[in-house]
This record gives structure tokens, C-alpha cells and sequence, in this order.
């Protein structure tokens, strides 16, 4: 079996697909390693998938308590950086931000087989063994997800260095209160979702429409990040803004773009508890 940096960077992506939240993962992890030492490890035959097997499941168990407990109405991701040349993760299985919010338009079921089948590969027999339901239960809740999925999915722009440079020309069309390049810049579906988490109050959890989306965010510049440094990363595969006071990171504003080059959703992180690992 592989020694356990490995098999941490192995099992994270699974765990983090389901939960999005790195503390979480951890512990679930940690508990699975704990129990599978404890075990006569010997008559398991292969040992991977048994601990692949234990941590979905485990998360699976998570996610509908922390579900069931959510208070908010916005949840967002924990954010990871995966532009890093090393990383203690497995950064090209961990879903693009924008798939990680619409999964959680699905069940709990629903989104391991999703996960299962479109982000691991895996068949649905290996799939219905996973997750001790049957081969056509497993069929079935693809397809769900999928009839759940496909109005929603966003076509993203995948171009690094072409989002950036539309980044820069969008902070400093901020910064300028420049609402005219604004209106260019946003698709008319333009929405704005954001986690405050416990701790603090967002300005508004939700807000959608070019209009009230350059309201909001011009507003929220002036009063809370004018004054900040600014930097632009890659987070969960999309470009994101980075807003600083000093070395404390304030806010993380993940982009999402669409082929014609247009911003249809922002993801504002403030919760300080999902910032502090970036």
C-alpha cells in the first residue's frame, strides 16, 4: 500500500469533491486511515479501494449532517489554489469552481455518482459497489444528475493568461467607476453569489442583472476594498481577484467567463474561516 503522503494526496480529491471544505476532509480522512489501522488489514485485498470506498462514503455521511445544520442560504466552496508546481493534493481532480457550485443543485447520492462516473472514470458497477446500491440505481442517479445539471451548466472559458488579462481591464474599470466598459464586461446573466459564513454579514448574499451587479460591486470597492492590494491567482482552475490588507486575505472573488468572453458569475468568499488556507 502506499505510505500515507501519498495515499492523503490520493484520497483529498474525493473527499473535497463531496464536502468543499478542506478541515472537513482532513478529518474524514484521518478517521478512515485511523479505522483502516486498526483493521486485519491483511484479508483485504485491495487496499486503495477499500480506503477510496471509505472516505466517499464517510463524506457522503458528512455532507447530509453539515447539509442538514447549513443555516446559511449561500454556501460557497473552500477555495484551493491549483496553479502551485507542488501541492500536497492531486490539483487536476479537484472540479472547477463554477461545477463545484452547481453540484450542489444535487442530492447527496446524486452528486458521488456524478462525481464517480464524470470526474473519476469509474463504471457504474464499480460505482454501485462503492456506494452499495445496484448497477441500475447507479444508472438512474446519473441520469437525474445529469437532467438536474443541464440547464445550468456554464460553458467556462478555459484561456489562463486571456482571463487575466480581462481581470486587470475589470479592477481597474472598478477602480475608475467606469460603468460603461462595466456593461461590456458582464453577460446578462450576470449573477453574484457570496459566503460570509458565520461570522460576518455579506452586503447581499445574492444580486443578479448587470445593473444591480455593477451597483453592488462599485459599492463594495469604494467602502471596503479600495484601500486593499490586489492580486489576481487561479483558483479551482478559474481566475480569481485576491483582496489583501497586508497579509491577511479579506476576500476571494472567483470569476467565471463564458466563451464570448463575458462575466455571467462571481463568487465573493469572505468567510475568513475558507480564506485562511490560500
Amino acid at each position: 500500500m502506499d505510505d500515507l503522503n501519498i495515499l492523503n494526496k490520493k484520497l483529498f480529491p474525493y473527499a473535497y469533491n463531496i464536502l468543499g471544505n478542506i478541515d472537513d476532509c482532513q478529518d474524514v480522512i484521518q478517521d478512515v486511515l485511523i479505522k483502516f489501522n486498526e483493521k486485519e488489514v491483511s484479508s483485504i485485498s485491495n487496499q486503495n479501494a477499500y480506503l477510496i470506498k471509505s472516505v466517499i462514503n464517510q463524506s457522503i455521511n458528512l455532507k447530509k449532517k453539515n447539509d442538514r445544520e447549513r443555516q446559511q442560504k449561500i454556501t460557497l466552496p473552500e477555495p484551493i489554489v491549483t496553479n502551485q508546481g507542488e501541492s500536497k493534493i492531486e490539483l487536476d481532480e479537484i472540479l472547477n469552481y463554477s461545477m463545484f457550485v452547481l453540484l450542489d443543485t444535487l442530492n447527496t447520492k446524486e452528486r458521488a455518482v456524478f462525481l464517480l462516473k464524470e470526474a473519476f472514470d469509474y463504471e457504474h458497477d464499480e460505482i454501485a459497489e462503492i456506494l452499495e446500491i445496484s448497477v441500475e440505481n447507479s444508472r438512474q442517479l446519473l441520469t437525474r444528475a445529469k437532467k438536474k445539471l443541464k440547464l445550468r451548466k456554464p460553458e467556462i472559458a478555459t484561456s489562463p493568461a486571456k482571463d487575466r488579462k480581462y481581470l486587470e481591464k475589470y479592477v481597474n474599470a472598478i477602480r475608475k467607476g467606469d460603468v460603461k466598459t462595466l456593461e461590456q464586461m458582464l453577460s446578462d446573466e450576470v449573477q453574484v453569489l457570496a459566503d460570509a459564513g458565520s461570522k460576518l454579514q455579506a452586503v447581499a448574499e445574492m444580486t443578479s442583472g448587470i445593473d444591480d451587479t455593477i451597483k453592488l460591486m462599485t459599492y463594495i470597492f469604494e467602502y471596503y476594498q479600495k484601500d486593499l492590494e490586489i492580486k489576481i491567482e487561479e483558483i479551482n482552475h478559474q481566475s480569481a481577484l485576491l483582496f489583501y490588507r497586508g497579509t491577511t486575505l479579506i476576500n476571494c472573488q472567483i470569476f467565471e467567463l463564458n466563451p464570448d468572453g463575458k462575466i455571467t458569475s462571481i463568487f465573493s468568499v469572505v468567510d475568513p474561516d475558507k480564506l485562511m488556507k490560500i
